[in-house]
């Protein structure tokens, strides 16, 4: 079975940018022969590069046939001026981030001073620990990711062990109750 690549043997080829209609969402297809070079399974964690940009964290997914794809933001679109169809240079190697994407300074400096909430984020799945990390990451003002770390980690800290949801964690009341 081939073997992941090194984190720093990125692989690179080219493809196109295509539309999932159905999910709404852009994507960069993942040719077979490049996800068998990345192991030949999907839901791993990657670093990708579109035509030389900065790289940004992401996940493969199963496309069918043995390929797979990248969603790419309309947001990561728009200023390199990418179109649905274009044939872009891509260069992918493995994230070897402890959580699949970086921690924002704020979130990390907080886990490292509240041992319980620290605790409770490493119990999350993977997914949910993204979606804390990408949430307080979300905005540009230093106290505003404070105050969404604050937010999220708290919250979390009332809920019990596995019934955490996201709309607990920021406070918001159960979609049922609306």
């Amino acid at each position: 079975m081939p073997m992941k690549p090194a984190p720093d043997a990125p692989l690179c080829f080219h493809t196109l940018i295509h539309r999932l209609e159905k999910l709404k969402l852009n994507y960069l297809e993942i040719p077979a022969a490049v996800v068998q070079q990345l192991g030949g399974t999907f839901n791993i964690r990657l670093q990708c590069s579109v035509n030389g940009a900065e790289a940004f964290a992401c996940g493969l997914v199963a496309l069918g046939e043995g390929r797979g794809y990248i969603t790419l933001s309309s947001k990561r679109m728009k200023p390199q001026g990418l179109q649905l169809g274009q044939q872009v240079a891509v260069r992918l190697w493995a994230d070897t981030s402890e959580f699949g994407m970086e921690v924002p300074e704020e979130l990390a400096e907080l886990l490292r001073q509240d041992e319980e909430g620290d605790r409770r984020f490493r119990l999350l799945p993977p997914g949910k620990q993204r979606y804390i990390i990408y949430h307080v990451s979300g905005v540009k003002s230093s106290q505003k990711r404070l105050d969404r770390a604050l937010l999220l980690i708290n919250n979390l800290k009332q809920l019990p062990p596995g019934k955490e949801d996201f709309r607990a964690m920021l406070g918001l009341p159960p979609r049922e109750a609306l």
